[in-house]
């Protein structure tokens, strides 16, 4: 019954054969079979704790004689199935070859209907205003699993509302049912045993240990593992239902791990970002501080005009400027590994154009590593910036050099692309030495001091691609639209079509990609729609002789 090449079983889930993995978790063996073991407590990431038994099924082995190992059959000569008395919990029971699994027996059905009955025995009819309604487990299982009425006459057992758990999330402990997801999180996967449960029977009650908070940066995973609505984020708190969002997937840039995410918005609003699963890369966790990352798309200080010395102008007549001052004259160019792998490429073309040993700064963004889902490395694509050519060496935390030419009258203009020249050690007396062109999301302490300034979009605000640290190139869509805006690629394009008097250059993600497989190794035969969910990995052994930071590895992982 094993198939020795692709290491498979075959095992039978209401009496139809399928084929999975040898040891596979009987719930996800299922669901590969397109069977749903309802469960609340069981989580992929997490380890088994059995506690909700709402995945009960019934289970039965081929028998075999006990003296002599041979099989046990039938009148018909076939094989006996021999069923266990009671049902078991699918989470703690792992396949084997052969098994026979029910999971729509009468038996199964009435267990299920006194699980269903016994988690909604105190539990409020509040779905209305549930944060969690809508992609409520507990709503949904209710519906398809339940006993469709209550046999309960006694009044229902009130539990704490509101209560603070840590600065961004809050406990309705009434709604909770005991799963301990949030519990095996902290101390399993963070090591960080905050959470427990106190008291006994239906007064039990989820708590922090005494003089404790839950204030970890990846507190909020455990809302997202909160099969009810127990668990709530400070921020998102009653401010959409879940069904009016549209759902993005996208990339963090907090860091070179490249976390994947899904950015909820509705009617170009971001209300909020959960992490996307990839085991490859994060799990099914991302950071707090990453979560927050949406806000910047509204902020103040995001550059939305055009300008020529700080006189608004249409964004041709802005483009046009750029181009002329980078052809006037020497130029000098400040990158951006916060770009995307096409803009970065769109950039090397442009200091090509401008002349070949005319040189790019890149700025270094480094913080200590947490040693799991934030690296040292603060930028999402500096691996793609060594890829597109933009860059050949590490970035600097102060540019100096650059400085130093600027004084020495060796530099006309200055291209600073998401990157504050003062904040990177340029003075402000060396910025008005140069002409200088800004281009970048928010306003900064140069940017006042620019002959020209280009808007650009956030990462939610277009697509493209970054590469992380593992050299995993993934992909990021557009989640909001902008406002008044032209996307960077755009305004990229129409520079380096004025320095170089191009006929044709490219204006899109795809058409980029067309020109980067033809002329990068490492990209050859990708397009952007070949890239999976889960990323691809191209070659980055070329750049293994370069160092990261103190001696960390371009190969930094988080640890385990």
């Amino acid at each position: 019954m094993s198939d020795a090449k692709d290491n498979l079983i075959s095992i039978f889930i209401d009496d139809v054969e399928v084929k999975v993995p040898a040891g596979i978790n009987l719930v996800d063996a299922a669901e590969m079979a397109g069977k749903e073991i309802p469960h609340f407590c069981y989580h992929k990431h997490l380890p088994v704790s059995g506690n909700c038994r709402m995945c009960l099924v019934e289970v039965g082995t081929p028998g075999r004689d006990r003296a002599t190992g041979e099989p046990i059959l039938d009148e018909n000569g076939v094989q006996k199935i021999m069923w266990m008395p009671k049902p078991i919990i699918a989470c703690a029971t792992n396949a084997s070859p052969g098994m026979h699994v029910r999971t729509q027996s009468n038996i199964i059905k009435h267990c299920r209907e006194g699980i269903m009955e016994f988690l909604l025995l105190n539990h409020p009819l509040d779905c209305p205003i549930c944060d969690q309604a809508g992609e409520c487990r507990l709503q949904e299982f209710a519906t398809d699993y339940g006993r469709g009425y209550s046999r309960c006459a006694e009044d229902k057992n009130v539990k704490p509302k509101r209560t603070k758990l840590g600065p961004r999330v809050i406990l309705d402990d009434e709604r909770c049912i005991l799963c301990s997801r949030c519990v095996r999180f902290c101390s399993d996967v963070m090591n960080d045993g905050v959470l427990g449960f106190t008291e006994r029977g239906s007064y039990s009650t989820l708590t922090c240990f005494p003089g404790r908070e839950l204030d970890n940066n990846y507190s909020l995973n455990t809302v997202d593992l909160c099969p009810v609505g127990a668990l709530t984020s400070t921020d998102f708190r009653f401010k959409m239902r879940s069904w009016f969002l549209k759902e993005t997937k996208s990339i963090c840039t907090e860091s070179s791990v490249g976390v994947n995410t899904v950015v909820n918005s509705r009617e170009g609003v971001i209300y909020r970002i959960k992490p996307r699963e990839n085991v490859e890369v994060n799990d099914s966790w991302m950071s707090d501080s990453g979560r927050l990352l949406y806000k910047q798309v509204a902020m103040e200080s995001r550059m939305s005009d055009y300008t020529i010395e700080g006189k608004p102008v249409t964004p041709d007549e802005a483009l046009q400027e750029a181009a002329r001052l980078l052809s006037s004259g020497k130029s000098a160019f400040i990158g951006s590994a916060n770009s995307s792998v096409e803009e970065q490429w769109m950039l090397a073309q442009i200091i090509k154009k401008t002349g070949d040993s005319v040189p790019c700064w890149l700025v270094a963004h480094v913080g200590e590593g947490d040693g799991f889902l934030i690296s040292e490395d603060r930028t999402p694509n500096f691996r793609g910036a060594l890829l597109t050519g933009l860059t050949d060496k590490m970035p600097e935390d102060k540019l100096s050099a650059l400085g130093a030419a600027i004084d020495a009258g060796e530099i006309d203009t200055l291209f600073s692309y998401n990157e504050c020249p003062i904040a990177a050690g340029l003075s402000v007396e060396q910025i008005k030495k140069v002409k200088f062109i800004y281009m970048g999301t928010h306003h900064c302490d140069a940017s006042q001091y620019a002959a020209v300034e280009l808007p650009g979009l956030t990462v939610f605000e277009k697509k493209g691609t970054f590469i992380n640290q593992q050299f995993r190139l993934q992909r990021f869509e557009q989640a909001v639209p902008s406002e008044g805006t032209l996307n960077d690629i755009k305004s990229l394009s129409a520079v380096l079509a004025a320095v170089s008097s191009a006929k044709s250059v490219p204006e899109c993600v795809d058409s980029i990609w067309q020109a980067m497989s033809q002329s990068i190794a490492p990209f050859k035969d990708i397009s952007f729609n070949s890239i999976s969910d889960n990323g691809v990995l191209v070659d980055g052994s070329a750049f293994e002789h370069l160092p990261f930071v103190e001696g960390k590895s371009l190969h930094y992982e988080p640890k385990a």
